[in-house]
């Protein structure tokens, strides 16, 4: 990103122009600079508008001084409006994802390592891409040339708070396209008062007059498989309106039209398939991308997505192209033209209008792609992807026997939101296990030695190690579970759980390592050491010590105190010389 918004002193008035003088010196205003609470939550406010010259038009970006390229303010443009095919009238939300083109964030812009460091892999803030979440009206209106009224308004955040977001947009939007600029300002100051999202913590959101109750969810979670829970409630007035969950989809909405291949599908999301999904407007297009990718938690997500995507973006032909396999990415989208243009993607699913009746709806099946036609595709799951394990009958008669007892949905939700948690355990615990076998013993790790490598990950070791601690002791599923892990090695998500776990265990051996010096007897060692291996050892020390202290080490306070005195101590017994050299006034 260019230099960010809200950068200078908030303005009186004007304050919504897309115009007005720039200023990048954030970094100097310290914690209390303007702005900052509201970064913490959101990039900036956009209101795009229909134009009958431009089409659709960047009508004000809130903060002003907020900084987007020309591609970027473009793509929200596009991405902001439902295709000429969607025919959405009224109110509609969904969301999308894209790309930064800013290049370097701007310095002044919050810290994400404290935040990151303790949520949840899959919550934490997207480092390259914006996540767009919008509300559109389009409603007929006699006074406007083309007699429609057609406007967006989009929160640009980073978090992937889909529900806490889109609940704030159905306060704001009403509200906003009756009252207009003054209105969206005053929102955005109350934002502005907001306490930083913090994992761990049940947080009260005071805006427009209501007080949404949120709890920020946190690694040390223990993860959820009954219904939702509530947060506790203050005494509070006006009583809060609280939200159960800040990201959780409604699962069973979401997949009511596939709940027959819910089980092919998490396969496919595995395996970082790339897959389009044709539905017949962005909302349901973008609530069906967000509901699959969050199939796999707590797995992190390591591909690409895009819950909303139009023939006008600017990665167009990037992911259209056919000179090459198509990329690992879950791509919702809504104009037919895609099935024509993605014809060469090996599994495309094709989403019908949605029915709210009770009753379930009639199930897709599954289709071989050369069934595609190019006009009036029906609904149907078009792929030559044969499932590795068999279905699970025992938990579609249960959300049957559900919509029959007319049980109600958040708890259908979360009959399937654990029946996917247990299975994506069910197959990472193995996986766990084995990683956990190859970090070095802790009798190993000695204080004035460098600590032992984490071993390699050997695919075949861990294959036949599934014959006695496979996924079968956690899960009733019987299938080729060893032919899902070998396509497993070759998924972008193999390489991200692998990458993230390796870094985990490094950074824990770095730790235990660190202990150990300071449990030692440093006055013992030091007794035959040279000069130059003692300031060695302050430097390590100290490099070890800010690693500590920027979170990026698992150690306890009192670690840190006594490698702190340690360093003290060492630098005292060195000659003045060298005291003033590692400790400059």
């Amino acid at each position: 990103m260019e230099a960010r918004a809200g950068a200078g002193p908030r303005r009186a008035g004007g304050g919504l122009s897309t115009a007005g003088p720039k200023y990048s010196g954030r970094a100097a205003q310290g914690s209390a600079a303007p702005w900052a609470r509201f970064s913490a939550w959101l990039e900036c406010v956009c209101v795009v508008t229909f134009d009958l010259e431009l089409g659709q038009a960047l009508e004000l970006v809130y903060p002003s001084d907020f900084r987007l390229t020309d591609k970027e303010k473009s793509s929200i443009c596009y991405l902001s409006f439902p295709d000429s095919h969607s025919g959405c009238l009224g109110d509609t939300q969904f969301s999308f994802r894209m790309r930064q083109c800013g290049g370097h964030r701007s310095p002044w812009h919050a810290d994400d390592q404290p935040y990151n460091s303790k949520a949840p892999v899959a919550l934490q803030k997207e480092p390259a891409h914006y996540l767009g979440y919008v509300y559109f009206r389009q409603v007929k209106d006699s006074s406007v040339k083309r007699g429609y009224f057609q406007k967006s308004l989009v929160l640009l955040s980073r978090l992937p708070f889909v529900r806490l977001f889109q609940s704030l947009l159905s306060l704001m939007a009403p509200e906003y396209f009756d009252k207009l600029a003054p209105c969206l300002e005053a929102v955005c100051n109350e934002i502005d008062q907001w306490p930083a999202p913090v994992p761990g913590q049940t947080l009260n959101l005071p805006v427009m007059g209501v007080v949404i109750q949120v709890c920020i969810p946190s690694r040390a979670d223990r993860l959820e498989s009954s219904p939702l829970k509530q947060c506790e409630q203050e005494n509070l007035l006006p009583a809060p309106v609280v939200l159960a969950s800040v990201h959780e989809l409604d699962l069973f909405r979401c997949f009511r039209p596939v709940l027959t291949h819910v089980q092919t599908l998490w396969e496919l999301v595995l395996l970082g398939e790339p897959l389009v999904v044709l539905a017949p407007s962005p909302d349901v297009s973008s609530e069906m991308v967000l509901a699959l990718t969050s199939c796999l938690q707590p797995l992190k997500f390591c591909c690409d997505f895009r819950p909303y995507f139009t023939i006008h973006d600017s990665e167009f032909k990037e992911l259209t192209t056919r000179t090459q396999a198509p990329p690992n990415v879950v791509l919702g989208v809504t104009n037919p033209f895609f099935i024509k243009t993605l014809q060469h993607w090996p599994h495309i699913l094709r989403i019908g209008e949605p029915k709210m009746s009770g009753d379930l709806p009639k199930q897709i099946k599954l289709k071989k792609p050369s069934r595609l036609k190019t006009l009036d595709t029906k609904p149907g799951l078009y792929t030559s992807y044969t499932a590795h394990l068999h279905r699970d009958k025992a938990l579609l008669k249960r959300l049957l026997k559900g919509v029959q007892k007319q049980r109600p949905w958040d708890v259908q939700s979360a009959l399937l939101r654990r029946h996917l948690l247990e299975l994506t355990q069910s197959f990472i615990i193995p996986l766990e296990h084995y990683m956990a076998s190859l970090m070095p013993l802790q009798k190993s790790i000695t204080p004035w030695k460098t600590p032992p490598q984490i071993r390699p990950f050997r695919q075949d070791d861990f294959l036949h190690s599934l014959e006695h601690a496979g996924p079968q002791l956690t899960c009733i599923l019987k299938g080729d579970w060893l032919g899902l892990y070998r396509r497993f090695f070759k998924s972008p998500h193999f390489d991200g759980w692998y990458r993230q776990r390796h870094k985990e265990m490094a950074q824990k051996l770095e730790a235990l390592h660190l202990e150990a010096i300071c449990e030692a007897n440093i006055e013992t060692w030091m007794k035959d050491k040279s000069e130059v291996e003692v300031v060695d050892l302050v430097l390590k020390l100290r490099e070890k010590l800010v690693r500590a202290q920027g979170h990026q080490l698992p150690v306890k306070e009192v670690t840190l105190q006594r490698a702190q005195l340690y360093i003290e101590m060492v630098i005292s017994s060195l000659p003045k010389d060298l005291q003033a050299v590692l400790c400059p006034p």
